[in-house]
């Protein structure tokens, strides 16, 4: 019988495209989530909540791979020490994690707690691997979203992104996870490299919206690392193959009307 894989996260953005692969597999799948749910569709769901430390030994009992997905704005890092201690003791011979390109790199809070859950699932003792990841077309579109409510949307001047498709990183996550451990891989970015302006034109388009894009300047060491593009993987990365115009169309883009019928 195939071992079992316990998830984290497998209920978000990026768990959803995952899931269905490894089952695809014909591996056993546990996935760990905070609110209880029926087991479905070849899928144990088990409850626990990482941050809290609750329930997260029973989840990993048994499993020989653990796929970390799960994240959010703050706390990372504790819910990385309690999830390696739990597999530490539960002998897990693979852990996979899903970590964002310069990590190491960017000098904000949760970039650097980015880093240190790395650093926590390298010294864990576990077999490890680590896979960065671009921000995925979501997560830009949310952000796009948000700043274009506005009828003047100042644009960061300098900012350029590689976003990536959750569905090029799932992917490689499940080639990964049903694979031995492998330490730090090449990161998975998108196809192409936009303009933080780029990235608000394409949409603006799509959506049918105008919107005034002033460009402002991002101050001190932040400023200066994405003007040098020290947040981006312009070597040695895998390229994913859905654009973020592609994604568009798939997401925001209105269908024509069609003509009026003549009498």
């Amino acid at each position: 019988m195939a071992s079992t894989i316990l998830v984290t996260g497998g209920t978000g953005t990026l768990g959803r495209q995952v899931v269905p692969l490894l089952r695809n597999a014909g591996r056993d799948l546990r996935v760990l989530t905070r609110h209880p749910r029926e087991s479905a569709d070849g899928v144990d769901y088990v409850t626990g909540d990482l941050s809290k430390d609750e329930g997260v030994r029973a989840a990993v009992e048994g499993a020989s791979v653990v796929l970390h997905l799960a994240g959010g704005a703050k706390g990372d890092d504790v819910v990385a020490r309690n999830l390696v201690r739990a597999a530490k003791a539960a002998d897990v011979e693979h852990l996979v994690l899903i970590s964002v390109t310069a990590a190491d790199r960017i000098p904000v809070k949760w970039m650097k707690t980015q880093n240190e859950v790395e650093k926590i699932v390298m010294e864990s003792g576990v077999p490890w691997t680590i896979l960065r990841a671009a921000q995925f077309h979501d997560l830009v579109l949310k952000v796009v979203r948000t700043l274009t409510k506005s009828p003047v949307v100042p644009v960061p001047r300098g900012v350029r992104m590689q976003p990536v498709d959750a569905r090029d990183v799932a992917e490689r996550l499940a080639e990964l996870t049903l694979g031995a451990p492998a330490g730090r891989v090449p990161d998975v970015v998108g196809p192409r490299v936009y303009g933080m302006d780029e990235l608000l034109r394409t949409y603006l388009r799509a959506s049918g919206k105008r919107r005034a894009l002033p460009t402002i300047p991002i101050p001190g060491n932040v400023g200066r690392v994405y003007r040098a593009g020290d947040n981006l993987v312009l070597e040695g990365a895998d390229q994913g193959t859905h654009a973020w115009e592609e994604f568009l169309t798939e997401n925001v883009t209105r269908p024509a009307k069609a003509p009026a019928a003549s009498r």
